[in-house]
């Protein structure tokens, strides 16, 4: 049954295991790594022995941890107790929501007065909280101290919980372990990242299932001109390993090293610096991407706050006029230094026409009140910090919040003369132009929900006592909240218009009596273990009535350098791009216009707010009228069109050249993503920079992360990193176009290289009446694909057929590329007959050509075909790189070094046949077991062979037909002539 050396099977097959075997090998043993760093953190336990060290892995529910600042916490915990004086303590979460803005977390209240962190084992109490969920947002549960008198129970949000994953940013903090293992926030949001297979990849698979096809029935033809005679089956599975080779073996492993290739060569492009390459198995995807989907903040615009616009409603103020602002502000606090005291800070509720400089310093008041921004004073070195925090320096503060809106805002308070400078759990400090410190009480803060769309504030003035309940938030939700007016809703439209993110700032002023019967309800609310949202909503909302409208604010989100230009190459290579964003409505319609995303020309057609499946009919057959019209729609009115009528919407949403979606949760971008795969069968590329892009990037078929301000979750989860947007344009129109041309070229050459030696062997068979020899030994054949071809060959990952420069200037080429042309059937169906023409050409020309010297037919005919893959190689390069040459003369080196050197192996002369006596019988059947050039082999003293000849040529002086090739089997018949007796 064996065919040649046990080697020429086992080695290359071995060498495809090893590679792909220790690629795996060592990815787990990174896992494995990464794993076992992080279960063996070491953490403090508060114990009635004192405080013991534990690794991560052994925290139980219950256990009470102490976390040291710039530690990660290892477990979801409720925030106990702070060594900071503030009472509170600041949290960075960008490895579990993306965002780098830092969070303020608060106590518990009964177990912060405690003297020490040891008097938490004196006290008796118990958590009751909900079971473990998704929402890294919410959290619903109580706290109870049973020793007291009475029992103390405070309500626990959001705001007392610590998160694993998350870093203490301030402080030590001690927190009771709530949830553990699998039952953790940031492990429950976690989806296992699918497995992703190139469609390059999936393509050459389908190619080597048709080689397989074709090996078997070559095998099967052979066997069927032989009649099926004797041991058929034997013969088919000998076949089979002589015409192996069709199939490919190093094919795999070329593509594998073409792709750390073509990684290696992106991370090194000086145009796109900073470019990672977190998965080297799919760089061929970048080149055949026809839908574009990314996130607005952060990846299109620089999440960058600027502010632009204060708008009064008779009077609006630019960055042009800021001073006025500010001498408007230098105006009334100049006055009231002037006044006596009982005058200090003008009446709010007076009824006069206030004048232009009041209403100003109401507006800039409520901005500088209304937010949940910190100051953080940190030491720059030459200052002590507790020094500088104390005196309020300017050059050692840093302003930390949850949204880079607010920032903006306290930022333009601190331009025009209005400067936050100290902050605590319940206080808050500002300072005037003339150096003086405003101290205002912290009575109740309302966070910003997506839900609710706005936040709130009630504090007291500590120098007049009064009340003041300040809130803004989305036009959409304040217009029914503040008193009526008529230039509100004129003024966000045209704001928004202008790309600026909007927000309305109202105040009412509370009586001392109304804000005590508030708080009651307040706290009663917040107690609720059911509804509690609800109820608390309910409150708050008593409080939101008739209030007074002070003024808009725009902010702007600066665009990404070269957005406009990139969007455009885009476009123009065939790639649809869609926007999925949280941002509201008329921002994300802003960005998309202002970033060319719609161009001026197209129409834009708003899909109305539909709620059920008779809504969604109608509007879907609206937007069925409208023809080449960008879509704009949102997260809520997507979701009840997806429910009723998904086929419908993503067809018509496929047909037009650009899509908002405007706030789109997480997981709507994952599934509109999944939908386009679905319904289009066509690649995706998902680009985000924040942990809300995560699920998205990872059900793309291929994912980008921009390193942003929202961290680098996104950039950690995605397949290519990139540190601005821009770049996106030459990471798929150089390296992604380049990668797949160089891809379908190895493949189609490395599967060329295969069937012409196949085919020669083949030619050599069916001229020898189909006999299962092989052709050239074992050697000649490992080095065929190796040493001889695999130089030039592999150079092509180098090859490029324009320059880079012009790959971007004309984007219409990438468009070229999106129906699979350089590698299809018809690209394939022709190099299979080139292969086949070829290794035709060269074995029959060697044997007609070279008649009279045949026993060299193997150096004749094995050094044709290695120059003619040589020849082939050189002829299809397109743009020669000096290692393409090096690798051309290598390998011919190399080969005449072989001639030279190992001419025993490719010049070896055929054993003599065996010599028959005159008069000897012969029995059975006829066929070639020699290895080598010719099948000739001593036979054992009890086995007769010979050598059936394919002409008279073959041995000098005897005729046709008087050589026979006989096997002796019993009961087989021979192949060419039946003899019983031969005579010489």
């Amino acid at each position: 049954m064996r065919l040649g050396a046990l080697y020429t099977y086992w080695v290359p097959l071995g060498f495809v295991l090893a590679v792909t075997v220790i690629r795996e090998a060592v990815e787990e043993i990174r896992c494995y790594v990464r794993d076992r760093e992080v279960n063996c953190q070491v953490y403090s336990r508060l114990t009635v022995r004192g405080t013991v060290k534990v690794k991560s892995s052994n925290i139980q529910v219950g256990d009470l941890l102490i976390v040291e600042k710039n530690q990660r916490v290892p477990a979801d915990m409720i925030f106990l107790r702070t060594s900071e004086k503030n009472g509170s303590c600041f949290l960075r979460t960008d490895q579990l929501d993306g965002e780098t803005d830092w969070k303020l977390r608060l106590p518990v209240a009964c177990t912060q007065r405690l003297p020490t962190a040891a008097d938490l084992l004196q006290i008796r109490s118990y958590v009751y909280a909900e079971e473990p969920n998704i929402d890294i947002h919410n959290f619903v549960g109580t706290f109870t101290r049973e020793d007291s008198d009475p029992p103390i129970s405070e309500s626990l949000s959001i705001e007392n919980t610590l998160w694993a994953g998350t870093v203490i940013a301030s402080g030590t903090v001690v927190g009771v372990v709530l949830y553990t293992g699998r039952e953790l926030r940031s492990v429950m949001n976690t989806s296992n990242p699918r497995s992703k297979i190139g469609l390059f990849d999936l393509e050459v698979n389908c190619l080597t299932k048709i080689l397989f096809g074709a090996l078997v029935v070559v095998s099967l033809v052979m066997v069927a001109l032989q009649h099926f005679a004797g041991r058929w089956y034997l013969q088919t599975i000998r076949f089979l390993l002589l015409f192996s080779n069709i199939i490919p073996i190093s094919l795999r492993v070329n593509l594998d090293m073409g792709k750390i290739v073509y990684s290696w060569v992106i991370r090194r492009d000086s145009k796109i610096p900073g470019t990672v390459v977190r998965s080297s198995t799919i760089p061929e995807q970048l080149g055949r991407i026809s839908y574009l989907l990314t996130d607005k903040t952060g990846t299109l615009t620089q999440n960058e706050m600027v502010f632009k616009r204060l708008h009064l409603g008779t009077v609006a103020y630019g960055l042009d006029s800021m001073d006025e602002v500010q001498s408007h502000i230098f105006s009334i606090y100049t006055q009231q230094s002037q006044d006596p005291p009982a005058q200090k800070g003008p009446t709010l509720t007076t009824k006069v026409r206030r004048t232009m400089s009041s209403r100003v310093h109401e507006a800039v008041k409520a901005i500088a009140l209304c937010h949940n921004v910190t100051p953080v004073y940190e030491s720059n070195g030459v200052t002590d910090q507790a020094e500088a925090e104390k005196q309020y320096e300017d050059s050692c503060r840093v302003y930390q919040a949850s949204s880079p809106d607010e920032v903006a805002l306290v930022q333009w308070t601190e331009s025009v003369g209005l400067t936050l400078v100290g902050r605590d759990q319940s206080s808050m400090q500002l300072r005037t132009p003339g150096d003086q410190i405003l101290n205002f009480t912290i009575l109740q803060i309302f966070p910003f929900t997506y839900e609710s769309k706005r936040m709130g504030i009630i504090v007291r003035d500590e120098s007049t006592g009064e009340i003041t309940f300040y809130m803004k938030g989305a036009d959409v939700v304040m217009a029914g909240i503040v008193q009526y007016n008529d230039w509100l809703e004129e003024e966000c439209g045209n704001m928004a218009r202008e790309g600026l993110r909007v927000l309305v700032v109202a105040k009412k002023s509370l009586a001392e009596e109304q804000y005590q019967d508030f708080e009651a309800r307040y706290v009663q609310a917040k107690l609720s273990v059911h509804d509690r949202s609800l109820k608390v909503a309910t409150v708050i909302e008593s409080l939101e009535m008739e209030m007074e409208l002070l003024c808009l604010t725009g902010v702007e989100d600066q665009l990404q350098a070269d957005v406009r230009p990139t969007l455009e190459t885009l476009r123009n290579a065939g790639i649809k791009v869609w926007m999925l964003t949280g941002d509201k409505l008329e921002t994300a319609t802003c960005t998309a216009k202002n970033a060319h995303l719609v161009t001026r020309n197209q129409d834009i057609h708003v899909f109305r707010l539909v709620t059920n499946r008779s809504e969604a009919h109608l509007e879907l057959n609206a937007f069925r009228r409208k023809h080449d019209c960008a879509l704009v729609i949102s997260g809520d009115s997507l979701e009840v069109c997806l429910k009723y009528y998904e086929y419908e919407f993503m067809e018509l949403a496929c047909q037009c050249p650009a899509v908002v979606c405007c706030r789109c949760t997480p997981t709507q971008k994952a599934q509109i993503v999944r939908l386009l795969q679905e319904r289009t069968g066509k690649l995706t590329c998902a680009v985000g920079d924040g942990g809300n892009d995560v699920s998205m990037i990872q059900e793309s078929d291929c994912g980008v992360g921009v390193e942003g301000k929202e961290g680098k979750q996104a950039s950690l989860a995605a397949d290519f990193s990139v540190t601005q947007f821009k770049h996106l344009g030459r990471l798929l129109m150089v390296h992604g176009r380049n990668s797949y041309k160089r891809s379908a070229a190895l493949s189609q050459f490395v599967i060329h290289r295969s069937l012409c030696i196949s085919t020669m062997q083949a030619v050599f068979s069916s001229v020898f009446y189909f006999a299962s020899v092989p052709l050239y030994q074992g050697f000649l054949i490992i080095g065929y694909s190796t040493i001889y071809t695999m130089f030039p060959v592999f150079s092509l990952v180098l090859d490029k057929d324009v320059k880079s420069e012009v790959a971007m200037l004309y984007p219409e080429l990438y468009k070229d590329l999106l129906k699979g042309r350089p590698l299809s059937y018809k690209t394939f169906l022709i190099w299979v007959l080139i292969s086949i023409y070829q290794g035709s050409t060269i074995m029959y020309g060697a044997l007609l050509l070279f008649e009279s010297e045949f026993v060299h037919i193997v150096a004749i005919s094995f050094t044709s075909l290695i120059l003619t893959e040589l020849l082939m190689v050189a002829l299809t390069i397109q743009t020669w790189h000096w290692l393409m040459t090096v690798a051309e003369l290598l390998s011919l080196a190399c080969y005449i070094a072989s001639l030279v050197f190992l001419h025993e192996f490719i010049g070896k002369t055929p054993h003599p046949p065996p010599q028959l006596q005159p008069g000897s019988w012969v029995r059975g059947r006829c066929r070639l077991l020699e290895e080598g050039r010719f099948p000739w082999t001593h036979p054992a003293l009890s086995v007769l062979q010979a050598l059936v000849l394919g002409g008279p040529h073959f041995v000098t002086g005897v005729p046709l037909g008087q050589v026979v090739v006989v096997d002796p089997l019993p009961g087989t018949e021979a192949i060419g002539r039946d003899v019983d007796r031969v005579s010489f």
